[in-house]
């Protein structure tokens, strides 16, 4: 946390105004503010927004700086998550090294926070969480990272996982991860019982990756929301993807999304081009925390993704058909402040006592500055800079 004056920016694109931090908190807002012995930065008029949120990535995967790999395959989930776990090793991923190159082109570009899924699996143990952790330790100060104890190989179907998913938790996982209970798993009741189990021993959150389509989709997530309120555990429940609440019929994606917000769960979308992805104009009118985030980026899965979090806004807004600037506008606040909440950070905002995560942007208006593929001028984590002109304050190894 540090003391910065901000000066000649438009807070959420309104008139130039500066900005008085003061411990890492947003002290004054006002014109021709001033402070003796406070560093100085110059907005220059750009607008300043909370700062923007990766909330679903994995750090872990990314071959971003190596070789190109040519190894990628087609085909079914398994298929790839199988090509995934095999090829880890041969390619000499290094998690801890491949983890900082994407966390700190998410600086770079914007980024405050992030919610990165680490694969626990037997294979390979603890260690790429152990990578992971050193990454968050690394870039402490700069960026904050939740990490997600994740079980992409499957965990029923692979014993030994959910030992590994009890000490990842112990050893620094913030998160219980699930995926597909029931096409994965193919004993959902078994799956998310264990999941549960493991949030309530540790007093952590839970974020499922739910791809199954439909109706089994739609049966899936109805257990995890039984078990939300037979725990007590609203707001500390998110899922990824949720497909299935853009494939069932209208009225059970509007009964489902009423108790979804009722309950305090989040979704999380990536606007995966190639897939069924849930309105998100319609989850967001219903009430849910909803996140957006980058998922894979150039790995063993598939060649395409950016570490920036606007360029994934605006694949988001493409595959949603927004148009409009207040739907831009909306598109915007999930991936910023709204997005914050939807993985337990609350009260991000440009206004006096918030917590200084701020990320400057060109543009004349909010809606331009999505649509905009220019550098972030200036990009401030708890009064710090931490990013200048597109360019992170630390190197990437």
């Amino acid at each position: 946390m540090s003391d910065l004056l901000l000066t000649n920016v438009r807070p959420m694109g309104g008139a130039a105004t500066d900005i008085l931090i003061r411990k890492g908190v947003i002290s004054e807002i006002g014109p021709g503010l001033s402070a003796a012995g406070v560093a100085v930065e110059d907005g220059a008029g750009a607008l300043v927004i909370p700062g923007l949120v990766d909330a679903h990535t994995h750090l872990d995967k990314t071959t971003w700086g190596m070789p190109w790999y040519g190894g990628r395959k087609g085909g079914v989930l398994q298929s790839l998550i199988d090509n995934e776990r095999n090829e880890r090793i041969p390619l000499g991923l290094d998690v801890h090294r491949q983890s900082m190159r994407h966390a700190v082109g998410l600086i770079a570009s914007g980024t405050s926070h992030i919610r990165s899924h680490v694969d626990v699996d037997t294979d390979h143990g603890l260690t790429l969480l152990e990578g992971k952790v050193r990454t968050r330790e690394a870039l402490a100060g700069l960026i904050d990272i939740q990490i997600v104890a994740f079980p992409q190989s499957g965990l029923m179907v692979r014993p030994g996982t959910y030992e590994l998913l009890d000490a990842a938790l112990a050893a620094g996982a913030d998160i219980v991860g699930g995926l597909d209970p029931s096409s994965m798993d193919r004993d959902p009741k078994g799956s998310l019982d264990a999941v549960f189990a493991l949030a309530e021993k540790h007093g952590k959150p839970v974020d499922i990756h739910l791809h199954e389509p439909g109706e089994l989709g739609a049966f899936t997530m109805e257990m995890i929301l039984d078990r939300t309120a037979a725990l007590g555990m609203q707001g500390l429940v998110g899922v990824s993807h949720a497909f299935h609440l853009a494939m069932v019929p209208e009225a059970r994606i509007s009964a489902l999304m009423e108790r979804i917000a009722a309950l305090d769960v989040s979704i999380y979308s990536t606007g995966h081009p190639s897939a069924n992805v849930p309105s998100l104009a319609r989850m967001r009118a219903a009430g849910i925390r909803v996140g957006i985030g980058c998922d894979g980026i150039r790995d063993t899965w598939g060649p395409w993704g950016e570490p920036d979090m606007m360029h994934r806004a605006r694949i988001v807004g493409m595959k949603n058909g927004f148009r409009r600037d207040d739907e831009l506008e909306l598109l915007l606040d999930t991936a910023s402040g709204a997005g914050a909440a939807s993985i337990g950070v609350p009260g991000r905002s440009v206004s006096v006592g918030a917590v200084a995560d701020l990320t400057l942007l060109a543009g004349e208006t909010l809606a331009h500055a999505v649509v905009l593929d220019e550098p972030r001028p200036l990009v401030v984590h708890g009064g710090k800079v931490a990013a200048r002109a597109g360019k992170a304050v630390v190197e990437a190894p």
